[in-house]
């Protein structure tokens, strides 16, 4: 039962942060031109290896990337690029150890439109949905801790 709510919450938190980047692409968002991509960081209190099986697993459920690879090691995860139409979307995250209980995570989610000129570096994303994406790693984390192994 806990787990169906946990799924509700984050399919609500996903169309909501759906529905805020829709808004912000009416308003100009993705027509700025970047040079490199935005770096997001947050905290949280779990180990390295559930954050990474988290972020893996939020990144494979909403098809943000395809053939997401986690390495333990270094404690990153990549996905390669999901074109759509002419943007396309790649995500890179990293995991470090602050102290004995909390990791920081950055997040680069890099988007690039198709031009004449080729593949352009674009933001879409603010603030706001990078918080979201946030929110719906923390729900994964409790989920990945509540897993009997």
């Amino acid at each position: 039962m806990i787990k169906k709510w946990i799924r509700l919450l984050c399919a609500a938190t996903l169309m909501l942060s759906l529905t805020a980047c829709a808004h912000e692409l009416g308003s100009g968002l993705g027509s700025d031109v970047i040079s490199k991509p935005e770096e997001y960081r947050h905290i949280y209190e779990a180990k390295e290896r559930i954050i990474l099986k988290s972020i893996a697993g939020v990144l494979r459920e909403k098809k943000i990337g395809e053939n997401v690879s986690v390495d333990y090691r270094l404690n990153t995860v990549d996905s390669d690029y999901v074109i759509s139409d002419d943007w396309r979307i790649k995500t890179n995250a990293r995991v470090r150890r602050l102290n004995w209980k909390e990791c920081e995570v950055s997040l680069v989610v890099t988007t690039e439109k198709k031009t004449k000129a080729g593949w352009e570096l674009r933001r879409l994303l603010g603030k706001d949905q990078y918080d979201s994406f946030f929110s719906v790693i923390d729900l994964k984390i409790y989920e990945e801790m509540a897993k009997v192994e």
